[in-house]
């Protein structure tokens, strides 16, 4: 492998969870994995600026655009037990890497503390923001969007992002 290869695919973790949150979140996916799946509520999707989301991060998606936060990959996976097939184990948002992203992570680590997971890929020039807990993605995505909105408006009152 090239040594270029291997800087783009380093992954350095921003987000400061405690060795019993990490535990926990183990056992959540073993018991996630074992734990009967019904289809509650299917997948719900729409087209968002071009590409297929998932409805639940519509708003999120739209208010970072605004705020100058640009997203890549987006997914809400919403439940564990809504949709089995097309779901995703973690709720998570792909942001571009530029200085208004930057700040918008900052600021929702500082907001969503423990419940926030960050990496930051340099080599690929973005960020992962998922969700940490297993079978939290609905909270995460109400969070993402109480963090988007909140963002946004304290960029058009030119304040700081400062929880």
């Amino acid at each position: 492998m090239d040594p270029h290869e291997q800087y783009e695919e380093q992954e350095v973790l921003l987000s400061e969870q405690p060795a019993h949150l990490w535990s926990r979140r183990k056992q959540e996916l073993v018991h996630w994995t074992e734990r009967d799946k019904q289809v509650i509520i299917p997948k719900q999707t729409a087209i968002w600026n071009g590409i297929e989301v998932d409805t639940e991060l519509v708003s999120t998606l739209s208010l970072l655009h605004e705020a100058g936060v640009q997203t890549e990959f987006s997914c809400a996976g919403v439940s564990p037990l809504d949709e089995p097939v097309d779901h995703s184990l973690y709720a998570y948002v792909t942001l571009i890497h530029n200085p208004a992203s930057e700040r918008f992570v900052k600021y929702a680590l500082q907001r969503m503390k423990n419940r926030l997971l960050v990496t930051y890929e340099p080599g690929r020039g973005r960020y992962d923001l998922s969700s940490f807990f297993i079978g939290h993605n609905r909270s995460f995505c109400w969070w993402m969007e109480r963090c988007a909105l909140d963002f946004k408006r304290r960029n058009e009152a030119g304040e700081e992002h400062v929880v």
